[in-house]
């Protein structure tokens, strides 16, 4: 609000007098006062700057008190992590969107897939199986997809490019340790030198070890590793090509490590994997006998601070846990059941005004809306398009409530997921903890045999989609800074943990996420009209016998 000395001015959040007449020659002195969550930015017109205002007393004038959002005027974080998707599998194509709707990104530096910059680069490739070596159904055993041969790329190997994909299921290549290391390298995985050349190589070969056959869970004929290659472009997923062109995104935004979900997730709870680059022994279902993690988590944290939060499941079930409520928290969870509720819930909430300060929405992962690629007939996660619509449904459904206002949707995915990215994983300074390498190596893996940099927790995964949706976001932005999506809990922590100083040395270290908000002009204080977002289909053909 602007008050005046003398009296005669009352303008803003407690009056509505914003002209006044006063003597010639009176000095009349302005003050700006602003609400909680906001700070004065300063006047323009008669006075400029900030301070209290001298109005020139010899002639009419005109003043504006401009005020700003700040960090303050966020009151509810809520984040949501899909599953396995890599940037360029989902968002490779979106320079090409981007020229053809006349986005003004579009001329701007962006690390999708080569052949969508201008000019267009050569297509993304990796070396794939070698023809003399094609899959056998019988007689066992099955035949490998040879990509190395002696140390070296085998000569006949072809080069598979990237492809664009019409099914919205695929089979799930495996984004586990020693598969992401040959992601890495295919030729030498501990090497501190990527070469981004092994994802043909260790779909291909996860499947014709598995030993799929058609007719079996599931129908397999991509012996060749060739589905890792693929993107989606606006076709299949129009929702997230619109969100993520219009709100504020980021083309250097990673997992934490690199390996599958369950440390993933870990990373996402407590900034660390306590050293375990597997799911810890117990994870699955049976959760009560799981391996107990000691470490805080974000939501020990928040309570421990009298911070409110929740976990709206998507899966729920009377109250259950969520499924992976093993990985770290479940002896802190289960003392705490109020907290976790179903996710539909969370827009009854929104618009009740009952969001909590910080809340996560566990995804679909039994009901198939977690968008998590097939791994066999009893895992329905594989229909993407189903996923993204019920991404749709919440963040359009928070856009029409009074918590839209003061509310950030962040929505990433938690690893890659064995998809091809072609920008290598980012090395930090240090590792999260006394956790250096992994502890429950097996004898095969690639850094039990042979010690390299790569085997340290100070690498990241692969490159993730994110899409941060807000008031505050800025509008068709993309962020170039190298940020794990640790980024999330430092985020949270600046807002409300300030003193806190980070869960381990991970969070501690990474951005603390402002750098995708405009608090000056916040640009989506009124948000795009339902109208004006396409709506997400669901009805795209889902094979997995053929390609593309």
């Amino acid at each position: 609000m602007v008050t005046s000395d003398p009296s005669g001015i009352d303008c803003g959040s407690s009056g509505s007098t914003c002209t006044a007449t006063f003597q010639p020659d009176t000095k009349v002195t302005l003050t700006a006062k602003a609400d909680s969550g906001f700070q004065f930015a300063g006047w323009s017109g008669a006075c400029t700057g900030p301070g209290n205002c001298a109005v020139p007393s010899d002639s009419n004038s005109t003043v504006t008190a401009t005020f700003a959002a700040t960090l303050q005027s966020i009151n509810h974080i809520v984040f949501m992590v899909q599953e396995n998707r890599s940037f360029d599998h989902y968002f490779g194509a979106l320079k090409e969107y981007w020229r053809q709707n006349g986005y003004p990104q579009a001329e701007e530096p962006f690390e999708g897939l080569p052949q969508f910059n201008n000019p267009a680069g050569a297509l993304a490739s990796n070396p794939g199986c070698d023809p003399a070596f094609p899959f056998q159904q019988s007689p066992a055993p099955f035949n490998d997809c040879v990509t190395v041969i002696n140390g070296a790329i085998d000569p006949n190997s072809p080069q598979i490019t990237s492809l664009k994909l019409i099914t919205q299921c695929v089979e799930n290549p495996s984004p586990s340790w020693n598969e992401s290391h040959v992601d890495w390298n295919v030729i030498d995985p501990v090497s501190p030198t990527p070469t981004m050349d092994g994802f043909v190589h260790t779909a291909g070969h996860g499947v014709r070890e598995t030993q799929y056959v058609p007719g079996q869970n599931p129908p397999e004929s991509d012996y060749d590793g060739i589905r890792a290659m693929g993107y989606y472009d606006w076709d299949i997923l129009p929702y997230y090509y619109f969100m993520a062109s219009n709100f504020a995104i980021s083309d250097m935004w990673f997992s934490p490590v690199m390996t599958r979900t369950q440390p993933n997730r870990e990373f996402l709870m407590a900034a660390t994997s306590l050293g375990h680059a597997y799911p810890p022994p117990g994870s699955g279902e049976d959760v009560g006998t799981s391996t107990q993690f000691t470490n805080k988590t974000i939501f020990q944290a928040l309570e421990e601070n009298n911070v409110s939060w929740k976990i709206y499941v998507s899966d729920s079930n009377d109250g259950a846990l969520p499924p992976h409520t093993e990985l770290g928290m479940y002896t802190f969870a289960n003392s705490h059941k109020d907290h976790f509720v179903a996710a539909s819930e969370f827009l009854k909430d929104a618009q009740s005004g009952n969001l909590p300060a910080v809340a996560e929405i566990d995804p679909g992962f039994g009901t198939g809306t977690s968008e998590h690629a097939e791994e066999n007939d009893s895992q329905p996660g594989g229909k993407i398009q189903v996923g993204a619509q019920y991404v749709a449904g919440l963040i359009n459904g928070l856009m029409q409530t009074p918590s839209w206002k003061d509310t950030v949707f962040i929505l990433t995915w938690d690893e890659a997921g064995g998809f091809y990215d072609h920008v290598p994983p980012h090395q930090w300074p240090v590792n999260p903890d006394s956790f250096t390498t992994p502890i429950d190596l097996g004898a095969n893996d690639v850094c039990a045999q042979k010690t390299g940099p790569t085997c340290e927790f100070r690498y990241t995964g692969y490159r993730v989609p994110v899409i941060v949706v807000s008031p505050f976001s800025k509008k068709n932005s993309v962020s170039h800074t190298p940020a794990d999506y640790t980024a999330i809990l430092k985020f949270i922590e600046t807002r409300f943990l300030p003193s806190f100083g980070g869960l381990t040395a991970r969070d501690a270290g990474q951005i603390d996420m402002t750098e995708f908000f405009d608090f000056m002009n916040v640009p989506w204080k009124t948000p795009p009209t339902p109208s004006s977002i396409p709506e997400q289909p669901n009805n795209a053909p889902c094979y997995m016998d053929k390609l593309p």
